[in-house]
């Protein structure tokens, strides 16, 4: 948001945009890479496992040979953005300043495209770092509509993702997200409720909810980023979408009778009306 080759000084804009000056000069440390080994297996077991907390992690990697505390396991979830996904207290107490949306999809038949889209966002590991791959997918379909890799949490990267799902699909009926700050910043639903669509947001610590995108997920992880060892964002970027094309090209499902995304999503689109 800052630039720094701008006629205003970097004063200004960052008084424009409501921050500190300092945090414009402020460089984050490294992660180290013991910390980012040990993000990579909380990664894998809370994939495996998502109920999981930072006790029981800490346990499970005890037994692996891997000494952790619990606040340093918190510490890296939250860094990671990850939960366990089961009930936790407060659950009903919106984030400060973020309205929090109730969820549209229980008991819903989802049966053609278009008709729900979910939006999420993943940890990505790297050799020596990490990414984040927020992504929008049609539910009925498991098409990915539309992706990004962003190197931070923020509701400019959920925000941009659903504008080019809006530009190259249309409006769906329903947007279902999860509770995350990116989500439910008015940055991001905005966008949303502009469009006409209905918002719907997981319960938090609801698994069941969002169980479409988590799928994506694990394929995602197993069948190419655990296979990998990025050395950047842009080997990231390229090797991620490569593989998101191919999921939704020559994929094929099960649960979609043996279809593929795109298959599914051509077959599931509500037929145009005629011109009378």
């Amino acid at each position: 948001m800052i630039d720094r080759e701008h006629e205003l000084s970097i004063t200004c804009q960052a008084k424009l945009l409501g921050i500190s000056r300092g945090t414009v000069y402020y460089l984050p440390r490294p992660v180290s890479p013991a910390d980012l080994a040990l993000m990579r297996k909380i990664d894998e077991l809370h994939l495996e496992h998502p109920f999981m907390g930072a006790r029981m992690l800490r346990d499970q990697l005890d037994r692996q040979g891997i000494r952790a505390g619990r606040r340093h396991i918190g510490t890296l979830m939250l860094r990671m953005g990850i939960e366990a996904l089961a009930p936790q207290p407060g659950t009903s107490k919106a984030a400060p300043g973020h309205k929090i949306y109730p969820y549209l999809l229980r008991k819903l038949a989802i049966t053609r495209a278009n008709q729900v889209w979910a939006l999420d966002t993943t940890y990505i590991p790297m050799a020596r770092g990490f990414v984040y791959l927020t992504a929008v997918v049609d539910v009925a379909s498991r098409r990915v509509l539309a992706h990004k890799v962003a190197i931070t949490l923020e509701a400019v990267h959920a925000k941009e993702v659903i504008e080019q799902a809006f530009a190259r699909y249309g409006v769906p009926e329903i947007v279902n997200t999860d509770q995350g700050s990116q989500f439910t910043a008015e940055e991001f639903t905005g966008v949303v409720l502009a469009r006409g669509c209905k918002l719907s947001m997981d319960g938090r610590g609801a698994w069941r909810d969002n169980v479409f995108v988590e799928r994506l997920w694990r394929s995602v992880k197993y069948e190419r980023v655990y296979l990998k060892a990025y050395d950047s964002v842009s080997a990231a970027r390229a090797d991620i979408a490569a593989y998101l094309a191919w999921y939704n090209a020559h994929r094929a499902h099960s649960s979609l009778e043996r279809l593929t995304p795109q298959e599914k999503y051509v077959a599931t689109l509500p037929a145009l009306k005629l011109a009378a």
